[in-house]
């Protein structure tokens, strides 16, 4: 994901614990896939993966279909190019050749055409497929922009007194991103720990220091409570 203030832009790891709410930045795999509570897709030949988007379903009868993306880069479903598909039940993405593609507005779903898939028999075998780019193919990003992958995981501190609030658990898509920060604070009686949203603005957000893994926050009065 590219992250900017005020602007989004995303692309998230695979997820294990929770496959994906959306987005094509957000966590990396969890390589423990000897874990059975995690899912069979999630193995350490991903780790050097990011997932751009999921097959769902054919579109009209030559062998286009929808893709409902993890990516807010139109490049990765309109530009003809070399991707990956991971095919459900396989560990590893094979090399496939998109053709063409475009978005339809109003449905957050992209038509694409990928080289050897010519009829809707051939569409609808890729239903639940996901497309992949390598982790090292993440575009150049301009000043206070960000992926998601490198939000996830982050310290957040108040600027002013240096106190810990807690860490980036997940970045919400809105009208501005948000950041979704579990508190570092005693567990509630249900052992979880309580979250927070926390505005991915300037104003809110003025520090983010990556090579630290430190954000530090001046957020309004009230801000951390009534979430």
């Amino acid at each position: 994901m590219k992250k900017k203030m005020n602007m989004k832009q995303k692309e998230t790891g695979r997820q294990a614990d929770k496959e994906k709410k959306r987005k094509e930045d957000r966590k990396k795999p969890d390589s423990s896939s000897s874990n059975p509570s995690i899912s069979n897709s999630v193995t350490p030949l991903l780790e050097d993966w990011i997932e751009i988007g999921t097959i769902v379903a054919p579109q009209g009868l030559h062998g286009e279909m929808r893709v409902y993306p993890d990516s807010d880069f139109p490049e990765r479903f309109e530009v003809p190019g070399k991707r990956w598909l991971l095919r459900t039940g396989e560990i590893k993405p094979q090399p496939i050749e998109l053709l063409s593609g475009r978005y339809i507005e109003g449905k957050n779903l992209y038509v694409i055409k990928l080289a050897g898939v010519d009829n809707r028999n051939q569409a609808e075998e890729l239903r639940g497929c996901k497309l992949m780019v390598p982790e090292s193919d993440r575009p150049q990003l301009g000043e206070d922009e960000y992926h998601v992958l490198d939000l996830i995981g982050l310290q957040v501190f108040m600027q002013e007194s240096g106190e810990l609030v807690g860490t980036v658990v997940d970045v919400i898509a809105a009208g501005n991103d948000l950041l979704e920060v579990k508190l570092h604070q005693s567990p509630t009686s249900n052992n979880q720990q309580k979250t927070v949203l926390i505005p991915f603005v300037k104003a809110i957000a003025p520090v983010v220091n990556l090579e630290t893994g430190r954000i530090e926050i001046t957020p309004p009065v009230g801000l951390l409570e009534i979430n």
